[in-house]
């Protein structure tokens, strides 16, 4: 029986996620809680994903993802002015100010302030890594393998 992990396999992951220049922006290491996901099932980035089918217990590597990989490209299309008089009164958003908008579904869109002035602000929708590429180091430290593909589950 394989020892790596394949497709449909639960795993249990450490990571540490950092930006090029070395700057950490997420942890499980300093959670103490390693991230569980199904491998292949699109719970992940892409990269993330892919890189972790094929690794073997208690492996660890390091891998840089392109933002295609990612969180994907900047889309300008994302980047929306709101006119003054569409906001709360309340609300004096700053540049860097971290907003959320409703979809039209209801749901939740974060967006950041990148400029506000005496008409309205300027809103970014894109994911915040989005455009960004990203280093992880990744530690497999659980496998639970699928029993979908020909296997039996075990007393």
């Amino acid at each position: 029986m394989s020892n790596s992990a394949k497709k449909g396999d639960l795993v249990q992951v450490h990571y540490v996620g950092k930006f090029e220049d070395g700057n950490v922006f997420d942890s499980s290491r300093e959670r103490k809680e390693p991230i569980e996901f199904q491998v292949g099932a699109g719970q992940m980035i892409k990269g993330f994903d892919a890189a972790v089918e094929g690794m073997t217990l208690s492996e660890s590597k390091t891998i840089t993802l392109a933002p295609t990989e990612a969180y994907g490209e900047s889309n300008p299309e994302n980047i929306v002015s709101f006119p003054k008089d569409k906001l709360p009164p309340e609300m004096n958003p700053k540049a860097g100010d971290q907003l959320a908008l409703q979809g039209q579904n209801g749901e939740q869109i974060p967006v950041v302030v990148i400029e506000a002035n005496e008409e309205g602000v300027v809103l970014d929708a894109n994911h915040p890594m989005a455009g960004k590429t990203l280093v992880f180091e990744l530690e497999l430290v659980g496998i639970n393998p699928s029993t979908v593909e020909g296997g039996t589950l075990a007393d």
